[in-house]
């Protein structure tokens, strides 16, 4: 068996573990345990990016201890794409055994695929890392530094999850890799965002925004399986009775968030009957309460979901068009699959998401999801191989996206190749994170007039 089909039946076994990830139903007080130790790691500096806290994950599998050097939850500073505060996030980080490769221990920054929006939703309390354990598994066994965000509000319960925001998304993965390499000083500067779902959302997220955001990092590229990327498209579909009971679960922890995300959002304009009644079962993500969640889900109607009036549709679709994707230039290729015709996004959104994105000017692998060979392609893009781009009109292959500079400002390396060498420094680093401005975040839309109570 030659080695790229050996990287192709891992992308195969890669893009199956990340579509049931998130779907696992560990029960409460089974989480991974962690000590009082403190890991060293350079816990100096403020702002996005800086490493708060790290300690040993105790009870993970035994398959990946005998893998990793270092198994840590971690807890960071990130940025929120609602009001550009500053909260914690936590995550965990897989170091692979033995010596780093030359130019240090290459990155990849796993999205959480979806797991929920409650607190108790974080795989780093996971012993399956709810789902993402055989993901894990295959990239440490490939030789890279893993690390997964748990995303602001799951995992620490000092403030809510801003589920769907794209924005929050991205930070948090940039912020998750910047953590890492904090925690584990022999991290390589090159690091690429995966995730399906919304994991996938985040990536793409993310490998916009690190055209500004992100000082000392050099994203190499981003793998979108199946993104959340389109999300306007759900506004007509819920006020139509459309949605199949995957996305009106997708609606209802959409919905669920607003009213702490924008105080003063009128709930009562979106639920209806067996929603509102079970509400807050439909948020559960852990324990006996995911079994009800599924039964609410079973007798909901097709109309308690949704906006009531055309004004209600006109403002979720307002908020929904702020975290939908594309909002700027990537500034590295990515590889893009669209789901299954009945999944969370319809393929013919995500398509319409990507031709909107290769106008940009993106360098885009748009393929199917029995043709990614995304283990492959994450190598490839370490390797420096140029990235395939499908784009209409786009020659085959490209190292660069054609309307993105191959260096930032807010980067002391102007280098972009896909090959390690010279690391950013700690002090850019730290330079970087007190003075960058997101750029991707747009105005919110205000809340539409009050005609419920909010929650």
């Amino acid at each position: 068996m030659t080695a790229r089909t050996v990287l192709r039946v891992a992308a195969v076994a890669l893009a199956a573990a990340l579509t049931v990830a998130g779907c696992s139903d560990d029960q409460p007080g089974r989480g991974t345990q962690r000590t009082g130790q403190v890991l060293p790691g350079d816990y100096s500096g403020a702002g996005p990016g800086t490493l708060v806290a790290a300690q040993p994950l105790t009870t993970v599998d035994p398959e990946l201890a005998g893998l990793t050097a270092i198994s840590a939850r971690i807890t960071y500073v990130s940025t929120s794409g609602i009001n550009d505060s500053h909260p914690k996030v936590t995550g965990s980080v897989f170091l692979p055994k033995g010596k780093p490769p030359e130019g240090g221990w290459r990155i990849i920054a796993l999205a959480n695929p979806g797991s929920g929006i409650k607190s108790d939703c974080a795989p780093s309390s996971s012993p399956s890392l709810l789902g993402l354990l055989p993901t894990v598994r295959l990239m440490v066994g490939a030789g890279y530094l893993v690390a997964i965000t748990d995303y602001q509000g799951i995992g620490l319960d000092e403030t809510y999850h801003p589920y769907l925001d794209s924005t929050t998304e991205g930070f948090n993965l940039i912020d998750l890799a910047r953590a890492t390499r904090k925690l584990v000083s022999a991290a390589s500067t090159n690091w690429v965002a995966v995730g399906t779902g919304q994991g996938g959302q985040a990536a793409w997220a993310a490998a916009e925004l690190a055209t500004d955001y992100g000082g000392g990092l050099r994203p190499q590229g981003a793998v979108a399986l199946a993104p959340t990327a389109a999300l306007e498209w759900l506004a007509d579909a819920s006020a139509a009775g459309n949605l199949n009971r995957d996305q009106q679960l997708m609606l209802q922890q959409y919905l669920a968030i607003m009213p702490q995300a924008y105080p003063g959002f009128p709930i009562e304009d979106y639920r209806r009957g067996a929603a509102r009644d079970h509400w807050d079962t439909l948020s559960a993500c852990r324990g006996p309460a995911v079994a009800d969640r599924t039964g609410v889900l079973d007798s909901l109607g097709p109309n308690d979901l949704g906006p009531t009036t055309p004004a209600a549709a006109d403002a979720l679709r307002g908020y929904l068009r702020k975290a939908t994707l594309p909002q700027a230039p990537a500034a590295a290729p990515m590889l893009i699959t669209p789901g299954p015709p009945d999944g969370l996004v319809p393929p013919e959104q995500t398509a319409a998401a990507v031709e909107r994105a290769c106008a940009m000017g993106d360098v885009i692998d748009y393929v199917q999801p029995d043709e990614a060979d995304a283990l492959g392609w994450i190598t490839d893009r370490f390797n420096g191989v140029p990235a395939p781009n499908t784009c209409p009109g786009a020659t085959p292959t490209s190292t660069t996206p054609t309307s993105t500079a191959s260096s930032r400002s807010d980067d002391t390396d102007t280098e972009q190749s896909g090959s390690d060498s010279d690391e950013a420094t700690s002090t850019a680093e730290q330079t970087a994170s007190e003075t960058e401005t997101p750029h991707h975040q747009q105005p919110a839309p205000p809340p539409p007039a009050d005609s419920g109570d909010a929650e």
